[in-house]
């Protein structure tokens, strides 16, 4: 009863992670992998940080608004000085003197020691700036800029459209590997499900072989021949499995999730393919193909390239043009001047600024014609890579054509091979054919099999890259 109990304990340990796993389809793969994959968050981030500096350049625009504060604290005063009043009032003393005693004389009240004492004061002296505060609110808007503030604000909008393309190409390349991925996986789990219906058939075929040899029908060299191609089938259980464990890996990176809590589900066109005859809606006729090179987003950022190019040249023209600026300001200042309160002041004051680059006209010239070169090559690149693009596209819709032709083949070999087996069969038991033309009627059914799942997933794959382009 412990026994018992144990065993099922154990087995519900085993089945609760494979309750646990989702299954997921493609299209679901592909939605997680747009969302939680690394290339594509970063490729959004890159598009919002595109667009804060798109918001960035427009604010200038607007009047750029400072404001400063100087204050200053001196060991002595900046500014000392003796100021020597006798020798200043000497001149004036000679005059007022005879005049000063004829009122005297007269009885005017008048003490002689108050111009005694005018000759002979002490020098004044003069102490200022040993501290002072300076303070301003300043606005300054341009006028005009060489055209850099609007082609600027152009830059920043291309800047925000070609993220945009760039996040369209990650995408497209995130699910394009997502579903390379993802039918690799399926390729490889439909052939486990053909060595699995091989090695039942081989089992059957041993137990016949062991009869005959007991009977003495047969030598237990087909006995061994048997038993061989078991040995070899187990080698490429054993290749599929380490293949689907490291695909799995693979796609679960691809889509963010643990690769221990989910499992795929064979699409409705794949699933028993290799042990049913096969369908011809397995792998239909595709869509129309056109050429079209100018829809594909590569070809649209060659084309924004060459913009930016141009506005780069008239960026640097604009470096080289005069900038006309209006301002406004207010000022505040209190300097210390050794005497009461200081000189305290306040003002405003409107002005206008007119920049000339004179002496950068010379250089600026050569970084013109260099920009003019820059954007030549960019024009020259697009016609290259557009010519490259129209290039791969009419490849991919050949490889499409190509793995469409071998799924035909492919489907076309399995009835071939399946009516070889039944002859075969029947031949070895009525004698005339040996163990080894018996089995390798089986192996080569297997590889007609495997053979026509790989060209549907082949076929499929590169539907997924012509749709991509």
């Amino acid at each position: 009863m412990k026994k018992f109990a144990l065993s099922i304990v154990l087995l519900a340990i085993t089945t609760i992670p494979a309750l646990s796993q989702e299954v997921f389809t493609l299209e679901k793969c592909k939605e997680l992998a747009l969302k939680n994959n690394a290339q594509t968050k970063n490729a959004e981030i890159a598009v919002e940080s595109s667009k804060q500096q798109q918001k960035e350049a427009f604010t200038k625009y607007f009047p750029s608004i400072s404001a400063s504060a100087n204050g200053f604290v001196a060991n002595k005063p900046m500014v000392k000085m003796e100021m020597d009043m006798s020798a200043q009032m000497q001149p004036l003393t000679n005059v007022l003197t005879p005049l000063i005693g004829w009122a005297m004389m007269n009885g005017a009240p008048i003490d002689p020691a108050a111009l005694t004492g005018l000759q002979n004061q002490e020098p004044a002296k003069i102490e200022a700036m040993k501290n002072g505060i300076i303070a301003g609110l300043t606005a300054t808007q341009p006028i005009f800029a060489g055209g850099q503030i609007v082609t600027g604000n152009r830059l920043a909008k291309a800047g925000v459209e070609v993220r945009k393309l760039q996040k369209q190409l990650t995408e497209n390349e995130v699910l394009l590997t997502t579903e390379r991925y993802f039918w690799q996986f399926v390729s490889l789990q439909e052939k486990m499900k053909t060595i699995e219906n091989s090695e039942t058939m081989l089992a059957h075929i041993l137990s016949d072989v062991k009869v005959a040899v007991d009977a003495g029908l047969t030598t237990r060299n087909d006995l061994l021949r048997v038993e061989l191609e078991q040995n070899r089938l187990a080698a490429n259980r054993s290749k599929a499995e380490n293949g689907m464990q490291e695909l799995k890996l693979a796609l679960a990176q691809m889509i963010g999730i643990p690769a221990g809590s989910f499992n795929i589900e064979p699409p409705a066109v794949i699933a028993g393919l290799a042990r049913n005859s096969p369908d011809d809606e397995a792998f239909p006729a595709f869509a129309e193909m056109t050429d079209n090179v100018e829809n594909r987003p590569e070809y649209k950022l060659l084309d924004k390239n060459v913009e930016i190019a141009k506005m780069q040249t008239q960026m640097e023209i604009g470096k080289n043009l005069p900038t006309i600026a209006v301002g406004a300001g207010y000022n505040y200042m209190n300097f210390d001047l050794h005497t009461g309160n200081g000189m305290k002041n306040n003002f405003g004051m409107v002005f206008v600024t007119v920049s000339v680059p004179i002496t950068d006209w010379w250089g600026g010239s050569h970084a013109v014609k260099r920009k003019k070169l820059e954007q030549q090559a960019a024009e020259n690149t697009k016609k290259e890579k557009a010519e490259l693009l129209l290039i791969r596209m009419q490849n991919i819709r050949n490889q499409v054509n190509e793995a469409y032709n071998q799924a035909l083949i492919a489907k076309k070999s399995i009835a071939a091979a399946e009516e070889n087996l039944k002859i075969s069969r029947d031949n070895y038991n009525a004698g005339l054919v040996t163990i080894s033309d018996l089995l390798e009627a089986q192996n080569l059914l297997q590889q007609q099999q495997d053979a026509y799942v790989s060209a549907i997933a082949e076929y499929y794959k590169k539907a997924a890259e012509w749709k991509s382009v």
